[in-house]
């Protein structure tokens, strides 16, 4: 189904600015090679991604999903001269794939990609998150959330992809794995007394978490 107008899609492509070119070679070669080319944030939301992140201007951002790099490079545009991102992707092929778009973005000191399964690879990760974008298996987005909030500084944020899980959440009782844990992820979230969230109708619905707490003067 069709959750934002066409119409109105592709008016807001037509008015917004443009992506620079490396994006605009990674989302071409994914649609051009890669079967599940829908994955990738396209235009609009990896601009959306990009703004928050040069508001937010984080030290740390952390990604979990790195399918062919093209959020991380969005991600990375907000990133202090001396911050990192760190992201995990699951699949050998997909790392292979956006480690050599990193290698020849603006930001490849920077970036630094995990290939494995999350759960191994989050322990390991000993640095206090400014920004988190999770993109990943959809039936694991409660226990992502639960491992990574504790590492998440007060004021900090945790952006959650395709809330919406094509619409069907929607339905008065979900069906299918995905959407039933994406719906269970909704409710969780909405409950926890820890975060404040917003949750937004770009693309396949984005949800803005924000863990509660004190933020001091440089927020950080």
């Amino acid at each position: 189904m069709d959750i934002i107008s066409p119409v109105a899609w592709q008016y807001a492509l037509r008015y917004s600015s443009e992506t620079d070119p490396l994006l605009q070679e990674i989302e071409q070669y994914t649609q051009q090679h890669h079967r599940e080319a829908h994955m990738l944030s396209g235009q609009l939301q990896g601009q959306f991604l990009s703004l928050f992140s040069r508001l937010l201007r984080p030290a740390a951002i952390l990604e979990i999903g790195t399918f062919t790099g093209y959020s991380a490079l969005c991600l990375a545009k907000g990133l202090r001269s001396n911050g990192q991102l760190h992201t995990i992707e699951l699949r050998e092929a997909e790392a292979t794939i956006a480690r050599q778009f990193f290698d020849r973005s603006a930001y490849a000191g920077q970036l630094h990609l995990h290939q494995g399964d999350a759960r191994s690879v989050l322990p390991e990760l000993l640095l206090s998150w400014d920004l988190v974008f999770m993109d990943a298996d959809k039936v694991s987005y409660i226990d992502y959330f639960n491992m990574i909030l504790p590492s998440v500084r007060p004021g900090g944020f945790i952006l959650a992809d395709n809330v919406f899980f094509h619409g069907q959440v929607f339905a008065p009782t979900p069906t299918g794995k995905s959407a039933k844990a994406i719906a269970a992820f909704n409710e969780y979230i909405k409950a926890h007394q820890g975060v404040e969230v917003l949750l937004l109708p770009i693309r396949d619905g984005i949800s803005v978490i924000q863990k509660k707490g004190d933020v001091n003067a440089e927020g950080v």
